[in-house]
């Protein structure tokens, strides 16, 4: 059963580590102390959360299952039909992202796994009550490819850009052949129109994106990626833009290349690269609101491996200036799959450890 727990505040500053040692920085001294609340607990690999207007919390397992967290507290399962869902090592029930009018439209959008063999997009309506979901499109998107045998690198974030097109970030499924091949989509960032179903290639070369975060004011969309041994990875996002994934050795999927392989034409160097070893960077989200205080402005990107949120503050251009991580969130809570600031202003951030997984909520003022 899920429960409600009392907030808890981490009171000990851990020590900052940077996987880039030239820049190695820790919260600036005006940084506001954070209070760390678990929500609900209970989940089993939760992968993204929402919230919509009304102030709900919407959580999705990668296993299957939709939780509602409802502003008076309370948590219920939303059934929705998910008997063709396809989970497996790294896919199953991934990234949500709920219409920008969904207020009227009550739409929301999942990327999840299928049996049928392939990755899709699909659009939900969802009950006032948020007792249950039903299928609107089936599949607004479908054809990303899917890893059968093992469900490795499925991606698969889902994030609206500022002129309404749905961004749908993919993995390559351990093909070495996907990320350069233009007839694939994976591999890539795509816009879909999700009236149509429409979809472009945006970007190509990535291996597998697990987070995508438009900064506010600005246009820019960055993307978070995985990367083998080395050089997990952010990147600026250009219309057309290739960066640089290419593990094709033959037939075969070699990883000991460079994420950024300066033997592909073009390729765009990514503005923060972990080096060596990785940290798992996967969903990210943009900091706004005046009672973050120093902390507003900064890109958030959920640390796995390395359990725990690494905060960047960029340039106008999109150039890293300042790096650190969010001391009570430094391996107080383990693996940490996606960070999003909700509608409220607060923070919103799920584990990934598999063991009583839960929903936490962020705010200034620890």
């Amino acid at each position: 059963m899920r429960r409600f727990l009392v907030p808890v505040t981490a009171l000990l500053l851990v020590g900052c580590s940077s996987p880039e040692p030239e820049i190695d920085d820790a919260p600036p001294p005006s940084a506001p102390g954070l209070q760390v609340e678990v929500v609900t607990d209970g989940l089993d690999h939760p992968w993204d959360v929402v919230q919509a207007p009304d102030g709900t919390l919407l959580v999705d397992e990668r296993a299957g299952g939709f939780t509602a967290v409802l502003p008076d507290g309370d948590v219920r399962e939303v059934t929705a039909d998910l008997d063709d869902l396809f989970a497996l090592g790294e896919t199953g029930l991934m990234g949500l992202a709920l219409d920008p009018a969904f207020a009227q439209t009550r739409r929301l959008y999942s990327c999840q796994g299928d049996t049928a063999g392939d990755i899709r997009v699909v659009a939900w309506t969802v009950a006032e009550d948020w007792s249950a979901a039903d299928r609107a499109a089936d599949p607004v998107v479908a054809g990303l490819p899917l890893n059968e045998r093992s469900g490795r690198h499925g991606g698969c974030r889902l994030e609206f850009d500022p002129d309404g097109a749905l961004l749908i970030g993919t993995g390559d499924s351990a093909d070495g052949a996907v990320a350069q091949d233009p007839a694939s989509l994976g591999g890539k960032v795509l816009r879909a129109d999700p009236g149509s179903g429409e979809v472009s290639t945006w970007t190509t070369g990535h291996r597998n994106v697990q987070g995508l975060a438009v900064r506010p004011g600005s246009g820019q969309v960055f993307s978070v990626e995985h990367g083998p041994d080395r050089d997990d990875e952010v990147n600026l996002l250009r219309d057309g833009a290739n960066y640089g994934w290419d593990p094709d050795g033959e037939g075969s999927y070699d990883e000991s290349v460079p994420m950024t392989d300066p033997a592909v034409p073009g390729a765009v160097e990514a503005v923060w690269s972990s080096g060596q070893p990785t940290l798992a960077t996967s969903g990210a989200t943009f900091v706004t609101g005046s009672q973050w205080g120093a902390l507003e402005g900064l890109l958030l990107v959920a640390l796995l491996k390395d359990q725990g949120v690494l905060a960047l503050r960029l340039d106008d251009a999109g150039a890293v200036v300042e790096q650190f991580r969010l001391p009570e969130l430094d391996g107080t809570h383990g693996r940490i799959r996606t960070v999003q600031q909700g509608g409220d202003g607060a923070l919103y951030a799920v584990t990934d450890n598999g063991e009583d997984d839960v929903l936490l909520r962020i705010t200034p003022g620890g």
